[in-house]
Formats: C-alpha cells, sequence, structure tokens
C-alpha cells in the first residue's frame, strides 16, 4: 500500500517540476528587450521559465551548467508564416492538410481550423528545430477561397500538444492568386471582402442557431470565426506583391482602422515604405526576392526589408515550411543588403512574436517567458555558423532528425551489411 501511495504521489508531480534547473553561462546574450545585449552573461532557466538574465556569474548550486563562453546565445527562432505540420509532401497522393477543395462546405473558408490538422510529429517539425526554430505560426496555404483559414501558433517541441495559441491570425491572398479564387478580378475580390467583413461586424454579440434566419454571402461560422478579426483582437494576415494591391490594402485599413492588418510579402512595398509605416501595418516578407517572378513583383529588390525598416515598418522574416530553417540566411543576406544585424535578429524572434500577441510567451530571453533558447556556435545570421544547441521549454532538444541520421548512415557505412539492411 506505501508502495502505491508513493507511485500516486509521484505521478502527481508535473513534468516542469521535474525539469532540471539551468545556468548557461559565459556566454553573448541577445535578449531582444530592453536589457539589449550582454557579454559573458548568465541565464537562468527553473521549471522551464527563463528565471532570470544577469550580467555576471551567481552563485550557481542547484543549477546544472552550461559554459557557453565565445558562443552566442539568442531566442528561439519563429517561423513568421509556414504551413509546419499541416504538409509533408505537397505533391502526395494522400490527405494534405495545407489545401482545402473549395466544392466543400465552407463558403470563405474563414472557419477552417487548423488547430484540428497539425501533426506534430511531422518529419519537419525535428528538421526545423535542431537548426534553431523553436516554433511557428501555422496556416493552411491553398484553399481556392478568400480566407486560408484560422492559423495557430505552434511549438516545434517533441510533445504530442503543439498549439500554443490556435485561431491565432486569420489570413487572406489580395495578388493574382486571390483574385483568380474570386472569379478571376480583383472587383470581385474587394467587393466580397468588404460585404464579409460587414457581415461579421453584425453578427459580432449575436447568437445563431441551426434555425436563424440568415441571408448572407458566406457561412454563420464564417462569419463567426471573423468576429474576433473584425473587432482587432486577431490579426488579419493579407499578402500582396504588387504596390496597386498594397495601396489597397492601406485604404482597407484607413476605412477599417480596428483592423490589425499584416501585409505578407510586399515584395513592391518598399516603393510606398512611408505609407506602409504612417498606417502602422507590420509587414511579413522573403527578403530574398529579386527578379521579376511575375507581372506583380516587377520591382522586387534584396534591399526590400531594408528600405521598410528605415521607414518605420516592423518587419518579420520567414515564410516558408520546408525550409524554414533557412530564415537566419535570409535574415543574413537582408543585412547585407542594408538592413541592420539588430533588426534582422529581431525580424526572427520579438517581431513575429508581437505581431502575433504571444510576445509574452516566447520571442525573447526575459523572466517568465518560456525558456525557448538556442547557443549558436557565432554570429546565427553567418551561414557557416550553426545551432549547437536548442532549448524548447527549458528542456534541451535531441539535436537529431531523419536528415542527420541518413547523413550519418551513408558517411559511416558499415561493411559487414549490404546498404538496405541499414537502418538510419
Amino acid at each position: 500500500m506505501k508502495l502505491l501511495l508513493t507511485f500516486i504521489l509521484l505521478s502527481l508531480i508535473s513534468a516542469s517540476a521535474l525539469a532540471k534547473n539551468i545556468a548557461i553561462v559565459d556566454a553573448t546574450v541577445h535578449t531582444m528587450t530592453e536589457q539589449g545585449s550582454l557579454q559573458n552573461a548568465t541565464i537562468l532557466i527553473k521549471d522551464g521559465k527563463i528565471q532570470t538574465v544577469l550580467a555576471q556569474r551567481p552563485d550557481l548550486a542547484g543549477y546544472e551548467v552550461i559554459e557557453a563562453k565565445g558562443k552566442v546565445v539568442t531566442p528561439g527562432l519563429i517561423g513568421a508564416f509556414t504551413s509546419l505540420g499541416l504538409v509533408e509532401v505537397s505533391s502526395s497522393a494522400g490527405t494534405v492538410d495545407s489545401s482545402y477543395d473549395k466544392t466543400a462546405i465552407s463558403s470563405t473558408g474563414a472557419a477552417l481550423d487548423v488547430a484540428y490538422a497539425v501533426n506534430p510529429h511531422s518529419s519537419l517539425m525535428a528538421v526545423s528545430r535542431i537548426e534553431g526554430v523553436t516554433s511557428a505560426a501555422t496556416t493552411m496555404s491553398n484553399t481556392h477561397q478568400l480566407f486560408q483559414g484560422q492559423g495557430a501558433i505552434i511549438t516545434l517541441a517533441d510533445t504530442n500538444s503543439p498549439i500554443i495559441k490556435r485561431a491565432a491570425f486569420m489570413s487572406a491572398v489580395a495578388g493574382n492568386q486571390g483574385a483568380d479564387d474570386l472569379g478571376g478580378s480583383r472587383a470581385a475580390l474587394w467587393v466580397t471582402l468588404e460585404q464579409v467583413l460587414s457581415e461579421a461586424t453584425f453578427a459580432q454579440g449575436k447568437t445563431f442557431t441551426p434555425a436563424s434566419d440568415w441571408h448572407g454571402i458566406t457561412t454563420v461560422a464564417d462569419a463567426q470565426a471573423l468576429v474576433p478579426v473584425v473587432s482587432g483582437k486577431v490579426p488579419l494576415m493579407i499578402e500582396a506583391h504588387r504596390v496597386a494591391d498594397i495601396l489597397q490594402i492601406i485604404a482597407l485599413k484607413q476605412r477599417h482602422p480596428q483592423l490589425n492588418i499584416v501585409i505578407l510579402r510586399a515584395t513592391e512595398g518598399w516603393q510606398v515604405a512611408a505609407q506602409i509605416a504612417q498606417a502602422g501595418i507590420p509587414v511579413i516578407l522573403n527578403p530574398e526576392s529579386n527578379l521579376p517572378y511575375e507581372f506583380d513583383q516587377l520591382s522586387a529588390t534584396l534591399a526590400n526589408a531594408a528600405r521598410l525598416h528605415e521607414a518605420g515598418v516592423l518587419i518579420a522574416i520567414g515564410m516558408n515550411t520546408h525550409n524554414i530553417r533557412l530564415a537566419k540566411q535570409h535574415a543574413g543576406n537582408a543585412v547585407a543588403n542594408g538592413l541592420p544585424w539588430e533588426a534582422g535578429l529581431a525580424a526572427l524572434t520579438i517581431n513575429p512574436a508581437r505581431m502575433y500577441g504571444v510576445a509574452d510567451k516566447i520571442g525573447s530571453i526575459t523572466a517568465g517567458l518560456q525558456a525557448d533558447i538556442v547557443i549558436w556556435s557565432g554570429d546565427p545570421l553567418q551561414i557557416t555558423e550553426a545551432a549547437e544547441q536548442v532549448f524548447i521549454n527549458g528542456e534541451a532538444v535531441v539535436m537529431e532528425s531523419r536528415q542527420t541520421k541518413l547523413r550519418d548512415r551513408y558517411l559511416n557505412k558499415r561493411t559487414d551489411k549490404s546498404m538496405h539492411y541499414q537502418r538510419p
């Protein structure tokens, strides 16, 4: 009986209570807070949270000490706009949760909720986290409708419960693709968007039943999903490349100042950077856009990120899924083309956290936040440097993925068995 009681008591102890207390010492720490960057600093981690950041080494009794002299420590990187956990192989003949058949029930796509579809054990999770990406915004990429559904903020920890914040944002496409999905014309796209926002505004504070009288162009479920968007509680991410479309987004913000709008891509945004900044609209972009991929991007330039930042626009970098680990390289290239280094690191960490309203959980190294931390061999924006150890929720990540296993398999061949008998 005594053994049984002991077992029950132990099982009631939370996982956080059993977590190690960790001290990372003598590192160059970029906190992404007012504390700035500290040399030879100490980070104390307790119960999966950041306890404190100190400029000197305190008494470390009770802590597992990790020596990081000569190393660089940053917050974990945030995938600013991805489909992580929703897609493995996009051309697969099987189910791809990042896409949606518009012949199904939802009329505008707003009610779609990716939180039901995220696969925390996708091979892309480990591939990304060992490169320093500890969390991400994830959403659908192709619904053939006005909206891409309700996106979520997820952790890349090895867990069965990856959702940090569900229904964290809504996204739409206001370029060629968006126009094509709405009958082939921007004239239809913007009229439809205005009507749907009007219906969502009408739906605020109302309760609907299956017997309710509703004659909107969207469904009740879509309108209700948009209620937090029209009130400004949930950001509306709108993809646009060309100047004309970006100006329409600015005009939308002027008509609906309560909307919390973020522009995605803004490839030609540098041309109207002052207007974007004046409207207070952040931008998530791919700074690698350079050549005119299509008519929407004739003015693409590698200096886009630097020019937007100089104008006062809050920017984030990291628009990819299978190669979100390259976001730090993209930020480094933006720095090489005029973006200040500090802004490049902020674009990977604190800036996306602020855009999605989760800066109180992730994105910086400060007391009380989730201990998502990366120890780098050197400057993380340099392609020659790498993540040496990643922590998520204060736990050291196993620095291994399917790709590293395959690498090791073929680097270290066994001579006693043929290759097809060896497992990665």
